[in-house]
């Protein structure tokens, strides 16, 4: 991998591996790996992935992510097992502060809707740990303004419901699980934004923000302070207001403007 995230292929390479995993993560992994595979069994799941900073080897305590597989569409059954999963990794171990499991189908991320989004991310974004890889069965990926599309050209769409979700945040607990979301949701979209032209890829929220302030120093500064909400979030309504109100707004707008809007899913 270079110092663009790429393959010598110029390919967009796989962020993680389970060797990087960091030594006070390696039972978190282990416990993930066991009550997955408990719960669901071959019969019900395909492949399990990991997302984020753990696979990445960057970690430090905070939120650890697992994408799980299905043979077949998540049922209400299956969305409960995985909930049941998250609140035994999280009381069990301090080193992280949440699990969040993502439920997808096989065929859904195989699918002509899904390439360019579920099926990337799973390809290029996620380390395998239990069942067959599915990256063998999707693209090799490059930083295109299709994927950029794809990926993050959704944010319009987004931005009423965390309005809305800002205004019914009663207390700093909520206000910071909202200003961690909108926070890295904002710069990974900034990142995308100009991704084409840099002609790479990072999740390093950090040099995402760096990047896309080189392009647009205008906005530099407020992509930093998302940047921040993103690592450290902010419980301060004005930090929100600015991201939800004054960017979102002006960065979506750019966006369909550069990479046109992401198709509809159902």
């Amino acid at each position: 991998m270079d110092e663009r995230g790429l393959d010598h292929d110029g390919t967009i390479a796989r962020e993680g591996a389970l060797d990087r995993i960091t030594a006070p993560f390696v039972p978190v992994v282990d416990a993930a790996r066991t009550h997955i595979a408990e719960t669901f069994g071959r019969g019900r799941l395909h492949s399990a992935y990991l997302y984020g900073s753990i696979p990445r080897g960057t970690a430090t305590p905070g939120v650890s992510d697992l994408d799980l597989v299905l043979h077949d569409e998540p049922t209400r059954a299956d969305r409960a097992d995985a909930a049941r999963i998250e609140a035994a990794i999280d009381q069990a171990f301090r080193q992280i502060d949440g699990v969040g499991i993502l439920l997808s189908s096989r065929r859904v991320l195989l699918s002509d809707l899904e390439r360019h989004d579920g099926g990337f991310f799973v390809a290029c974004l996620c380390t395998p740990l239990l069942g067959p890889d599915l990256a063998e069965r999707l693209p090799r990926y490059r930083p295109t303004s299709l994927l950029a599309r794809e990926t993050n050209g959704d944010l319009g769409r987004v931005l009423p419901r965390w309005r809305a979700r800002a205004a019914a945040a009663v207390t700093d607990t909520d206000r910071r699980t909202l200003s961690r979301l909108v926070g890295r949701r904002t710069v990974r979209t900034g990142f995308t934004l100009v991704m084409p032209q840099w002609g790479g890829w990072t999740s390093d929220l950090n040099r995402s923000a760096e990047l896309f302030g080189r392009h647009h120093p205008e906005r530099a500064e407020q992509m930093r302070v998302a940047a921040s909400a993103g690592r450290t979030p902010s419980p301060d309504p004005a930090v929100l207001g600015m991201l939800i109100d004054d960017l979102g707004p002006w960065l979506a707008a750019a966006y369909t403007a550069v990479h046109g809007e992401k198709a509809p899913r159902p």
